[in-house]
């Protein structure tokens, strides 16, 4: 993978990551455009730059995360809404994870994914019309779980994490905007565990040589420049990203986000099938 490719992916991800259109499918589809060699560093490196899109997060919110004693201190309840919601994906992604790593080199997968996902976001505003919750406080203790089990649909590639977690907090009676809100904050822990899993936890092999994420990204400076560089670029445009879908979401909905899930899910369904990415 080289710089270029580095950015050009980071890019993808800082822009797809809190959009409902799934950021790991747009990441192997333009990995697969560009000819990148699923090589170790490779699957590492579309985990380990979500850290800047985490820290976008935290930064464009920081007030929610670490609120002042004038604002009334630290809020215990909100972590713990956090630390509930993300223990579905935590526990089936370690189960899984292996099998997850299978389907991330599925071009198929995620057309089927996006394309079958565009089709619910055409009619989700229909669907949930009548919202009850409208601040992140009203958010109860038992909709926080249900809204991170929804979240786990979104370990198939395609399905968008995002648009996962946004589904199911509309479901539980959340306002788009809140609903989108509360999956930005749940991104983090989620995010968090599977990327410091990838870097610390997790064995790699490299060259038939077991390895930590870390040590991968240390093993050269190319890669060392890659991931920094990488995780910088993500962090600034998810900035950018996120203050755009908010300001959309709250006038226009979901409709053109399915619609273009379905364009590109057809598109890339066509692809596979002409056998121009495999």
């Amino acid at each position: 993978m080289s710089i270029i490719q580095a950015i050009i992916i980071a890019i993808i991800e800082g822009i797809t990551e809190y959009l409902p259109i799934s950021s790991t499918g747009h990441m192997i589809i333009a990995s697969s455009f560009m000819g990148i060699e699923k090589q170790e560093f490779t699957k590492l490196f579309e985990v380990a730059i979500q850290l800047g899109a985490i820290l976008a997060v935290v930064v464009l919110y920081w007030r929610k995360f670490f609120p002042t004693r004038a604002e009334g201190g630290i809020n215990w309840k909100f972590y713990l809404k956090l630390i509930i919601g993300v223990i579905p994906a935590l526990v089936l992604g370690y189960l899984f994870s292996d099998k997850i790593d299978a389907l991330l080199e599925s071009p198929t997968t995620v057309a089927v994914s996006l394309f079958a996902g565009g089709f619910v976001l055409l009619f989700i505003d229909r669907l949930f019309n009548h919202p009850t919750v409208k601040t992140v406080d009203q958010i109860s203790y038992p909709k926080a779980f249900i809204t991170g089990i929804w979240q786990v649909i979104a370990m198939i590639p395609g399905v968008s994490r995002s648009a996962a977690s946004i589904i199911g907090g509309m479901q539980q009676k959340m306002t788009r905007e809140i609903a989108a809100e509360f999956s930005f904050f749940l991104a983090v822990p989620t995010m968090a565990a599977a990327t410091l899993y990838s870097l610390f936890l997790k064995k790699w092999t490299q060259s038939g040589i077991e390895q930590k994420g870390y040590q991968i990204i240390l093993a050269s400076k190319e890669n060392t420049i890659a991931f920094a560089i990488g995780n910088i670029v993500a962090f600034v445009v998810a900035i950018i990203a996120i203050k755009f879908f908010i300001d959309y979401l709250k006038k226009y909905g979901f409709k053109a986000f399915g619609w273009y899930r379905i364009i590109v899910g057809g598109v890339l369904l066509l692809l596979v099938y002409k056998g121009v990415i495999s």
